[in-house]
């Protein structure tokens, strides 16, 4: 177990108490100063509203040799919103490196003899990547979704559509989700491959093998998984044997309270 000791100030020099909003100061120029989060960010927001054009205007294009299966599952507000499965890859990528970064070139030693009780620095991190997520992931889905509208033409629908909002809103809040369990996980692991092929697991290769499980396991263990919980608040195609949004949305928030907890029990435990 690892133990932390206030820094000790020269004589006569004046040294302002370390408070969680100096923490969140300090972690935002740092995020602000990466190249590789405006960069990641960027990508995100195209990956969101550039697949809303392609699959709009393949769609479109398409939609006079659809058979009639393929347009019975057809939803216009789930084809704009298509782009938030590569989204997903760039936030966490990011989230992950947020953190592993700074243990790769040893900057968290710095880190966390400036802020010795360390949980600060976690919360800070957490808090500041959760905001600039959801707020720029939420505008991204709102543009995807006129975007995609536009290029799905007639077959397009507009806001009012049922469940459109809460697509739009289920997208950010799944996205802002997969951000903090990609904090969690860079704490955990402190390692940025050992992080993204964990939350890319996670997210990606258990819901696969899930399929594989009989059937009468799959639905009391599929469901729970975080992608597909997410998929029931981003979804406006309802899918019977997922969970609804409500209880998707809890399911999401009991994933990350235990990410974020772990993360802050090794944090406090183990040496930088």
């Amino acid at each position: 177990m690892s133990t932390t000791t206030e820094p000790v100030p020269a004589p006569g020099v004046r040294v302002a108490p370390v408070t969680q909003a100096r923490v969140v100061r300090a972690e935002w120029i740092k995020m602000r100063s990466l190249r590789s989060t405006t960069f990641t960010l960027i990508a995100a927001v195209v990956a969101m509203i550039g697949l809303a054009w392609v699959v709009g205007a393949a769609t479109n294009s398409h939609w006079s040799r659809m058979d009639l299966m393929e347009r019975l599952r057809f939803n216009a507000v789930d084809r704009s919103l298509a782009g938030v499965h590569l989204a997903q890859l760039a936030i966490g990528v990011l989230g992950v490196l947020v953190i592993s970064g700074e243990y790769a070139t040893g900057m968290v030693r710095a880190t966390l003899s400036a802020v010795p009780r360390r949980l600060p620095v976690l919360w800070a991190k957490a808090f500041l990547y959760a905001v600039v997520t959801f707020v720029l992931m939420l505008g991204a889905a709102f543009a995807s979704f006129l975007v995609g509208q536009h290029f799905l033409a007639t077959h397009g629908t507009t806001l009012a559509a049922p469940h459109a909002w809460r697509a739009i809103f289920g997208t950010a809040g799944y996205l802002t989700a997969v951000a903090l369990l990609a904090v969690s996980l860079g704490f955990i692991i402190r390692s940025t491959a050992g992080g993204i092929a964990t939350l890319f697991g996670l997210l990606l290769v258990l819901p696969g093998i899930g399929l594989l499980l009989p059937t009468d396991w799959q639905k009391h263990t599929l469901p729970y998984l975080p992608s597909n919980a997410g998929e029931s608040l981003f979804s406006a195609l309802p899918d019977p044997t997922a969970l609804s949004p409500t209880n998707g949305l809890l399911v999401l928030v009991i994933w990350v309270v235990v990410g974020l907890v772990a993360a802050a029990v090794l944090l406090k435990k183990r040496d930088a």
